[in-house]
């Protein structure tokens, strides 16, 4: 915000008309397409990503869970170290240190790791409390017509656990698509890449971010959408 002479707040757009600046979205319509690419491709990343995240995620949910300490101590130190690092400095280290080591992945691969540990290390909590939720006369009735450790937990536990936590998993999706933004800083060709990539061959700062800005919200009020009527669609009826 700024103030003028007399001290009133101006807003942005008055700004821009005390300005006389001319909004000309020229530039952005011609590389519209790319900008839709580049949408698409985050979508992409965002959902596989969760899917390992998941995966990733339950497995450290059951160690964390699990009697043996040694594996208590590996799935609580994993999610302790990934959340406390920022994801963009997760980004630079995976990318930039593994060829180091010897490990040289390309910058979508590089990426999708990165991305998948991250959401791998929040959804361990989100499925831990789960987990911790579900009601020990399920595993009783498992046993009792006959079933397995492993099959009580495929078969009964984890599904009525991802029923219960599915709001969660629906927000850490949104996030998780919003994060993909940062692949921009290695030239993962997603949504922020080409935006800045328009931004610097037009100079037309204000408008190729007002597009993007469009198009995450968009893209994010769907995905809220399709969850949501997921949600309703496997709720249980009461």
């Amino acid at each position: 915000m700024i103030r003028n002479n007399r001290g009133a707040v101006k807003a942005p757009i008055q700004v821009l008309l005390t300005m006389n600046y001319q909004l000309n979205f020229a530039a952005v319509w011609r590389d519209f397409d790319t900008l839709l690419a580049g949408l698409g491709l985050g979508l992409q990343l965002a959902v596989l990503s969760i899917a390992i995240g998941c995966v990733i995620g339950l497995l450290m949910a059951f160690a964390m869970l699990s009697r043996h300490r040694a594996l208590r101590v590996f799935a609580s130190v994993y999610v302790t170290v990934i959340r406390n690092t920022p994801i963009l400095v997760l980004i630079l280290l995976i990318y930039f240190a593994l060829p180091s080591l010897g490990i040289r992945l390309n910058k979508i691969p590089s990426f999708i790791i990165t991305l998948s540990l991250y959401a791998g290390a929040y959804l361990t909590e989100v499925f831990r409390a789960g987990l911790l939720n579900i009601p020990k006369g399920l595993r009783e009735a498992g046993l009792a017509i006959g079933l397995g450790e492993w099959r009580i937990r495929a078969y009964i536990t984890v599904p009525v656990m991802l029923r219960n936590v599915l709001p969660a998993l629906s927000n850490n999706f949104i996030s998780l698509f919003k994060d993909t933004s940062l692949a921009a800083a290695i030239a993962v060709p997603e949504l922020t890449y080409y935006a800045r990539k328009i931004n610097v061959e037009s100079y037309r700062v204000i408008e190729t971010w007002l597009v993007t800005t469009a198009l995450y919200v968009a893209a994010c009020y769907l995905i809220a959408m399709l969850l949501r009527y997921l949600e309703q669609r496997l709720a249980i009826r009461r």
